[in-house]
């Protein structure tokens, strides 16, 4: 039992990462992604890793890890489990309305999307909890047993419970999901007091009906690959990425698959700030460019930042996750032209199949195949010569762009470089400048597939003076998988004054919660020592309709200590958000959270002794690259990454490649090799 492994999913790639405890050995392996059926390529990426690590057998696995985007696909595509919704008289058309916002100000044609659950699989039933918790109207027994039957005669799959005020009493929602049990026990429940017991009805609504909607499909990919792995031969018990950075069981995450939205790509930004803080990075923007997408995240004195839900193709989703923004552009995103003969990039992607037109089975442009044609990327072959690629094609598909264009090959290659490097730049800055940060303090942490090959230019755009490159940044959601805690998130609503009258209350619901997580780290086996727990209040100011998550420090007792150092802490919050402060008004808190980690045996981040030396050794080949089209090709030094040690340097223009991805250096960089050996690079003037 001396092998962990994590396997990360993509759009186009799989990427598993093994560490072998006997050797302390970091091994990789990539393979096409089966978006039908992404178990196989896990299995498939599984066994060819034991053979690359040679002798292995997979009862040899003490942890087994995976980040999966299958709940994420189920609802961008439309294709989660036939729904039914049980709520309280008068509130079924509530999952239509929403919150009466236009998805476009001014776009008086853009349309709401479509209800997970349509209007005739609402059922309304008798009951009604005031404001303050108390029943006013019992809960009619008859009336849910009557909805229960009918959604079952309606065929549905699964079925959500969302009633008014039931985070404040549960116990109307409690009886009702008894009651499916006793008339229709196959159905698949969600009940909004265990989901997401916060308030705001709509968002409430919003996230149990999403769990319903895509509990089927993720129970049944987790419980069919954990007996795939099962029969294989792995005793470990499999677990799985939630949005929130950590890692659940399979059978845990079976009930809460909302928690998963973004299972993919919250273990890539946990792995990098634990490399960047040891190498003294503390803040960071973590940039992971894969196939089909970029996820942005930024990470502040080694913490990332975390926030209580996202909008998910229009819909709202309420759960504990990593601060991470998406935008569709990819190594896979294909390059377009519009009705105004303007180049654009994405969002469409070439995906796993058909790819970029260098695999052989597409002949639109992507982004990938601008950097063949460029030769960023090695126009032979990629993955180390396990997939061959046809620069010929690359160079047809963006031809057929050029041409319409009037202009030349490179030039439109160029274009679309400089076309998807414009749209993740406007990624970073909604995680950055508009949440008050100015990116030009941080470090570009770059991973993925294509990350490290677009950062110079993506750093230069935002201002950016350095950039980190992890050793293993193909494959680092799969590496971060072995980095991460057992992790899960308690939290209640509950509106109250924050000041020295009410510090004790504040203190006694977050001992509440606290019970909560003791009793959860004893079912997940976690000692004592390995026990953390992060408070964090929603606070605002009386009367606004909106709040701002704020960390308690380690151990603060609000009565003991004081209730001054909190309030500070929202204020300037509040002022480097919406840029003003309103001493005198009074703070209020709307809901409390609770993180709760157990520290798994982590893969630790080894450091070398750096000595200065000749990086020549490393040299593969000078390769005619086009950085300029004025400039035109170039010979450009290509450097074998696995062969530079700590203390190299080197000057770009340079290109370093490696198996799971390609760092370029565009002219003027500087790249050292540090101790943890990431490359540090220096980004150079812009031109």
């Amino acid at each position: 039992m001396s092998l962990r492994i994590g396997v990360d999913t993509g759009g186009t790639f799989t990427d598993v990462c093994a560490f072998d405890e006997r050797t302390a050995r970091v091994h990789v392996r990539k393979v096409s992604s089966t978006p039908n059926d992404p178990g196989r390529a896990i299995v498939q990426g599984v066994t060819e890793i034991l053979d690359q690590i040679g002798d292995r057998r997979i009862d040899e696995v003490s942890y087994f890890a995976h980040g999966t985007t299958v709940g994420t696909n189920a609802l961008l595509t439309g294709r989660g489990a036939r729904t039914g919704l049980i709520t309280t008289r008068g509130f079924r058309d509530l999952l239509e309305l929403g919150r009466g916002r236009r998805p476009s100000m001014y776009d008086p044609q853009a349309d709401k999307p479509q209800p997970q659950v349509p209007r005739h699989l609402r059922m309304e039933v008798t009951e009604r909890v005031r404001h303050t918790g108390a029943v006013e109207t019992p809960l009619d027994e008859d009336d849910v047993r009557r909805a229960v039957r009918q959604l079952r005669a309606e065929g549905v799959e699964s079925i959500a419970v969302c009633l008014l005020y039931s985070y404040l009493n549960a116990d109307h929602e409690r009886r009702i999901g008894e009651i499916i049990r006793e008339e229709f026990p196959e159905a698949y429940v969600s009940l909004s007091c265990d989901v997401l017991p916060e308030f705001r009805e709509y968002e409430r609504l919003s996230t149990v009906v999403t769990n319903s909607y895509v509990g089927p499909v993720v129970a049944n990919y987790l419980a069919r690959l954990r007996g795939v792995l099962a029969d294989r031969g792995l005793t470990a018990v499999p677990h799985v990425t939630q949005s929130n950075g950590g890692v659940i069981p399979f059978s845990t995450a079976e009930a809460l698959p909302v928690r998963l939205v973004l299972s993919g790509p919250s273990t890539g930004v946990v792995g990098a700030a634990q490399i960047c803080s040891a190498a003294g990075f503390d803040d960071i923007i973590t940039f992971d460019m894969g196939g089909t997408s970029s996820d942005i995240s930024l990470v502040q004195e080694g913490r990332p930042k975390v926030t209580a839900g996202m909008e998910l193709d229009g819909r709202p989703v309420r759960s504990p996750m990593l601060d991470i923004h998406t935008v569709g552009a990819g190594g896979g995103s294909l390059a377009w032209i519009d009705s105004g003969n303007h180049l654009r990039v994405g969002p469409q992607s070439a995906g796993a199949f058909p790819g970029p037109a260098c695999y052989g089975n597409g002949v639109d442009a992507a982004v990938t195949d601008a950097n063949v044609v460029l030769r960023m990327l090695n126009p032979e072959y990629l993955l180390n010569g396990q997939m061959k690629i046809d620069r010929a094609a690359s160079v047809a598909a963006v031809e057929r762009l050029a041409t319409p264009l009037g202009l030349g090959v490179e030039e439109t290659a160029l274009g679309i470089l400089r076309v998807v490097t414009a749209n993740m730049a406007r990624a970073i800055r909604v995680v950055s400048v508009q949440r008050g940060y100015d990116p030009r303090g941080y470090a570009l942490v770059p991973f993925g597939g294509a990350g490290p090959l677009h950062a110079s230019r993506l750093a230069r755009e935002l201002g950016m003076r350095t950039m980190v490159v992890p050793e293993i940044p193909g494959a680092q959601s799969a590496l971060g998988l072995l980095m991460t805690d057992v992790k899960t998130d308690f939290m209640r609503t509950q509106i109250m004054a924050v000041d020295a009258a009410g510090a004790a209350s504040v203190d006694a619901v977050f001992d509440e919660l606290a019970a909560s997580a003791a009793e959860w780290f004893v079912e997940e086996q976690v000692d004592d020592v390995g026990r953390t727990l992060r408070r964090r209040m929603d606070l605002r100011y009386r009367g606004q309709n909106f709040e701002l998550s704020v960390e308690l420090p380690d151990g603060q007792r609000l009565a003991a200590d004081g209730i001054d150092p909190v309030i500070e802490l929202f204020h300037e919050a509040h002022e480097r958000v919406y840029g003003y402060r309103s001493e005198d008004a009074a703070v209020e808190v709307v809901t409390f959270r609770l993180e709760a980690a157990g520290s798994a045996a982590h893969v630790e981040v080894r450091r070398d002794e750096v000595t200065p030396s000749d990086p020549e050794r490393a040299l593969v080949e000078l390769r005619s690259t086009c950085f300029d089209p004025v400039v035109g090709y170039v010979d450009t030094p290509v450097y074998d990454r696995a062969r530079l040690t700590p203390g190299d340097v080197i000057t770009g223009p340079a290109i370093v490649e490696q198996m799971d991805t390609t760092t370029v250096l565009l002219p003027s960089d500087i790249c050292r090799v540090d101790a943890y050996r990431n490359l540090i690079v220096e980004i150079g003037d812009q031109e």
